[in-house]
């Protein structure tokens, strides 16, 4: 075999690589779908006249999109039905839930979306999302760590200013008797999306 068939033999087989490489570059990635299971948690927390208190909301519901090798496809939506708000004490509950706090009456859902990931190194990343409380809609980071597996988790934390969404109105306004900074954190246990409900 001549040279210079070896040649056009070598060139070939670089041009059909550099082809399969573009394709592969070329074809979406596609991040995966996953629905929160059982054993999920999301809680806030803050002061109340400088003693600490702490509350849940059980019923959330949570579907994540996610890669880390493809944060661009990400996506995250929680759903959080205020009525269940419970700080495990009835008196509390009943002003949590009322018109001075979260009015879930009025306003019986809120939501969190985010579309927009960072990678924080390791396992941890941001999601710059906007949570849409009591009619009002505003910017929130949650910052979280992600371990993979069968059944991968996510736990994270964020700080929601009370004040921005109207939460706490009249005598509870007062940053000295609550303070306007309330810490949430979540783990949420994701489970795969069944492959007829993926988008």
């Amino acid at each position: 075999m001549s040279r210079t068939h070896l040649s056009r033999l070598s060139l070939s087989s670089m041009f059909l690589s550099a082809l399969a490489l573009a394709a592969a570059l070329a074809s979406p990635a596609f991040a995966a779908d996953y629905t929160q299971a059982a054993g999920s948690t999301l809680t806030f927390g803050g002061k109340y006249q400088g003693e600490a208190f702490n509350g849940r909301f059980p019923g959330f519901a949570t579907t994540f999109s996610f890669d880390p090798a493809n944060l661009a496809g990400a996506r995250l939506d929680v759903t959080i039905p205020l009525a269940t708000a419970t700080a495990g004490n009835p008196d509390y509950d009943g002003e949590l839930r009322g018109a001075s706090f979260f009015n879930s009456g009025k306003f019986p859902q809120a939501h969190y979306t985010a579309t927009k990931f960072r990678s924080l190194g390791g396992n941890k990343y941001a999601a710059d999302g906007a949570l849409s409380l009591r009619g009002v809609a505003k910017p929130v980071t949650l910052t979280f760590t992600w371990t993979a597996g069968a059944k991968p988790v996510l736990a994270g934390t964020a700080v929601v200013k009370r004040l921005d969404f109207g939460v706490g109105s009249g005598d509870w306004a007062d940053t000295g008797v609550i303070p306007n900074e309330i810490q949430v954190a979540t783990k949420v246990i994701f489970q795969p999306k069944p492959a007829a409900a993926a988008r």
